[in-house]
């Protein structure tokens, strides 16, 4: 089992759906509520993100690992390129790897890197985190790269929590969210890695 942490180096610079996009679907026409609609479109991107484990606009992740496994998995597809793998070496120094040595395939999901041919990984100093891997995961760096099906469920989620407020109606009957957002969304769902 592969165990790893992930820290974000670099956050997206757009969202999957604008604000004006938004309002559209919303119907509104006032900018009174724009600050309220963005704080929206970002929470609908990390419940979809989530529940995908995908990521959707380009991002820059560190992966942290004790040790050099046979293959190296990469969280949140689909993966993008590698920017760079370091590790620790025996003496304590820190070394960079070059990419003649690993092999990256980013057609599979989740994305994974492994020794090229007839080369093996190096070794490592026995500590926590002693091997780096930074990757760009997403569909692209522009919103026009996310699947329609995932834009469809932000805007739904959007406009659900738009018009719900709270998260509770009183006298009325209570509902989740909306099936159709997991129905657009499960043939995205990839399952994340351990």
């Amino acid at each position: 089992m592969q165990r790893y942490g992930l820290a974000l180096a670099t956050a997206p610079t757009v969202e999957p759906i604008s604000t004006s996009e938004a309002k559209a679907h919303l119907r509104v026409d006032i900018s009174e509520d724009d600050t309220y609609i963005d704080t929206l479109i970002k929470a609908a991107r990390t419940y979809c993100e989530n529940y995908l484990f995908r990521r959707l606009i380009n991002s820059t992740w560190d992966l942290y690992l004790d040790s050099f496994p046979g293959e190296i998995l990469l969280p949140y597809p689909p993966a993008v390129s590698i920017s760079s793998i370091t590790y620790v070496d025996g003496n304590g120094d820190s070394q960079t790897l070059a990419s003649t040595e690993y092999v990256v395939d980013i057609r599979r999901e989740p994305g994974r890197l492994y020794p090229a041919y007839s080369k093996s990984w190096p070794s490592v100093r026995n500590q926590n985190n002693a091997v780096t891997v930074r990757y760009v995961a997403g569909y692209g760096a522009a919103a026009s790269n996310v699947p329609a099906a995932i834009v469809h469920a932000m805007k739904l989620l959007v406009g659900t929590w738009y018009e719900q407020r709270e998260s509770i109606l009183v006298g009325t009957i209570v509902s989740q969210v909306p099936d159709a957002v997991q129905n657009l969304l499960w043939s995205h769902r990839v399952l994340e890695i351990h």
